[in-house]
């Protein structure tokens, strides 16, 4: 099958978009089919880089008007398109299968007035609502979780044959490190290896709940056994009131910041850590689940989906808005902690690039059935 997978504008900086796009192309190769891999070109972009301000208009020009025509020539190729997240591009594939990745539904929410806590501005609930008419209108989306495909056809009225649950494979072969590998890196990190710790891997966005994080350790570090332990929060720089919280809560100099942190050396944290709390507000699925229990690294996260259906009988659940209990929890539950590390093991099996592969192969001949003459045409072209 010639599969033409339509990533994300880089411009964007979505690292996880660029990683799932490239997993895709991966995984469809070694499956055996054809895969070009295209994205809208960075043209006016280089004038000015960057996803706020004048930079994301000059984004949108290369994104929605240059782009497009490229697209409609590029698809004649295809036997069936895979758009790897932005439906707007959907009015260019007329006459050819597709397939649209829906990683999550919090914009589009947060732009209906759903999520309080987002708000979301003129502009931004006017992209978000052009986003979703055209959601309702795709021939076949693949979900990422139970969940989202829930939240999708809920808001954008589709079929339930025309939705698909599709989870994500790792992006990264994360596995145990071996313990001197591993101290070597923490060592380069400026990390003290004989501390034990806990580990937070995140951006700022609201839904995962970066205060909480910090909340929850505040309390956990007050239980005995847990004084000398340290948090470790990889990701986005720090915004200036969470270093606020960190001073207010006398975190100064237990919780550490790492800032993007490269995938070898999230892996020996991963493999170090005494457990990944992950106590997200909201998630589309929640990569780091997956990730900590690849390494052998027990899992604390919300005890709600899609967090429940990702980390499955292998992650410990506790409520990240009830930082007492939720220290509780964590003190009951890492007394065994070599069984959570088993039950995360277990888990993580389940979500194989080859099982991600055969689910989109399924979503592809989904959409081919619903344009039966799009194949003849693609290879008169080719």
């Amino acid at each position: 099958m010639k599969v033409l997978l339509l990533g994300n504008y880089e411009n964007n900086r979505q690292q996880s978009m660029q990683r799932f796009a490239e997993l895709m192309r991966q995984g469809l190769t070694a499956a055996g089919h054809e895969v070009r891999l295209v994205r809208p070109p960075v043209v006016l972009g280089r004038l000015r880089r960057g996803e706020t301000g004048l930079a994301k208009w000059i984004g949108y020009i290369d994104r929605y008007i240059l782009f497009p025509p490229l697209l409609r020539w590029q698809k004649r190729w295809a036997d069936v398109v895979h758009i790897v997240a932005d439906a707007v591009y959907i009015p260019h594939l007329h006459g050819k299968p597709y397939v649209l990745t829906c990683h999550d539904m919090l914009a589009i929410r947060a732009a209906l007035g759903e999520i309080a806590a987002f708000p979301t501005g003129w502009t931004g609930r006017i992209y978000q609502r052009w986003i979703l008419r055209n959601l309702r209108k795709a021939q076949v989306v693949a979900c990422v979780s139970q969940q989202t495909g829930e939240e999708l056809q809920r808001l954008a009225g589709l079929a339930g044959d025309r939705v698909a649950v599709v989870p994500n494979a790792l992006n990264y072969p994360y596995s145990p490190m071996k313990n001197d590998e591993a101290m070597a890196r923490l060592k380069a990190l400026r990390l003290d290896g004989t501390m034990p710790f806990l580990l937070h891997v995140g951006g700022n966005q609201w839904y995962k709940n970066r205060p909480g994080v910090l909340r929850i350790f505040a309390e956990l570090v007050k239980r005995p056994g847990f004084e000398p332990h340290r948090l470790v929060m990889a990701g986005k720089p720090w915004p200036a009131e969470l270093r606020q919280l960190a001073q207010e809560l006398g975190l100064q100099s237990r919780a550490l910041e790492l800032v993007e942190v490269a995938n070898e050396d999230l892996r020996a944290l991963y493999s170090t850590a005494e457990a990944l709390l992950f106590p997200s507000l909201q998630e589309g699925f929640g990569w780091p689940i997956v990730e900590a229990q690849s390494c052998g690294c027990p899992v604390i996260t919300t005890n709600r989906a899609p967090m429940t259906e990702v980390g499955g009988d292998g992650a410990i659940y506790i409520d990240p808005e009830e930082a007492p209990s939720a220290a509780d929890s964590i003190v009951t539950a890492l007394a065994e902690r070599e069984r959570w590390r088993v039950a995360g093991f277990q888990n993580a099996v389940r979500f194989s690039r080859a099982a991600m592969v055969a689910g989109y192969v399924q979503c592809y001949r989904a959409a081919r059935q619903l344009v039966p003459n799009a194949t003849e045409k693609a290879e008169a072209v080719s």
